[in-house]
């Protein structure tokens, strides 16, 4: 099986599906604002498109991928864009990256897909908000809502090795996370085995306290514990500070059994030693 995809926003999660697609003879089209990232992107096989700015070429795309986050404004591709992808008739595969900030807060416990819909920040508001105006196009239409994603550049090593690392306590504070590979294979999965209107929590096995994170990366740095600080106690960011207005913990069970995705990093402890040997080349 190959195609054309075009992913709107080719960034993190895109880019790591990238060589698993060309392997297979597909084209990829990636969208960016920036000259330079172009550049980077057409070293990695990727055809580069200006956008906004250039037309999108939905004549040549029988995949479309869109990781672009809403704004103020609403979902800026739809915004830009909503009238020529609803009349983009013969797609055969669309996944919107949508987040498990969806759901809201939930006090720690388990929710799945069929979970109600109760964000708690703006940003999460706006997703839910975006997702429906997604379905609302009439698309063969898949969305993930991905964990907090973590890989190669994106992991906690380098804030507890120059010291900057806090392990932030906040009673009953559970993540769900997602390493970039396995958000990958997820995504291939899905087109190779599409589900028009199908919904997919894109985590890994294991919803974690974040001080658990902290600690574990600097007991594999060899490191010692960064300090503890109490949530009330914390000088974090507005953006930060939203994160911990909830906590759940996300069931992955879909993308198991309708998938068949066997996770590469089941939780954290397999996915941090992967990241460091990684560095290490």
């Amino acid at each position: 099986m190959s195609g054309t995809l075009l992913s709107i926003g080719h960034g993190f999660s895109a880019r790591a599906l990238t060589p698993h697609l060309l392997a297979e003879g597909w084209t990829i089209l990636g969208t960016t604002r920036s000259t330079d990232k172009a550049e980077r992107l057409a070293e990695e096989g990727v055809e580069p498109i200006l956008w906004p700015g250039a037309p999108l070429p939905f004549d040549r795309t029988t995949h479309l991928l869109t990781s672009v986050a809403p704004d103020t404004t609403g979902d800026p591709v739809l915004n830009e864009a909503r009238h020529a992808i609803r009349e983009a008739r013969h797609l055969e595969w669309v996944g919107y990256l949508s987040t498990t900030g969806v759901y809201g807060d939930h006090e720690g416990e388990w929710v799945d897909e069929t979970a109600p819909l109760t964000p708690a920040t703006r940003r999460g508001q706006a997703r839910v908000a975006a997702e429906a105006e997604w379905q609302a196009l009439g698309l063969p239409l898949h969305i993930f809502r991905l964990a907090g994603i973590y890989g190669p550049g994106r992991g906690p090593f380098e804030k507890v090795r120059n010291g900057t690392a806090r392990r932030i306590i906040k009673e009953g504070q559970v993540f769900s996370r997602i390493h970039v590979d396995d958000i990958a294979q997820v995504l291939l999965a899905s087109i190779r085995h599409p589900n028009p209107g199908a919904i997919y929590n894109v985590c890994d096995d294991d919803p974690a306290p974040p001080q658990d994170v902290i600690a574990h990366a600097a007991e594999l740095l060899g490191l010692p514990l960064p300090p503890s600080i109490r949530f009330e106690e914390a000088d974090l960011t507005p953006m930060a500070r939203s994160f911990y207005a909830e906590s759940k913990k996300v069931r992955n069970d879909r993308i198991k059994s309708e998938l068949g995705v066997k996770l590469l990093y089941p939780s954290y402890r397999e996915g941090l030693p992967a990241l460091m040997a990684a560095e290490r080349g």
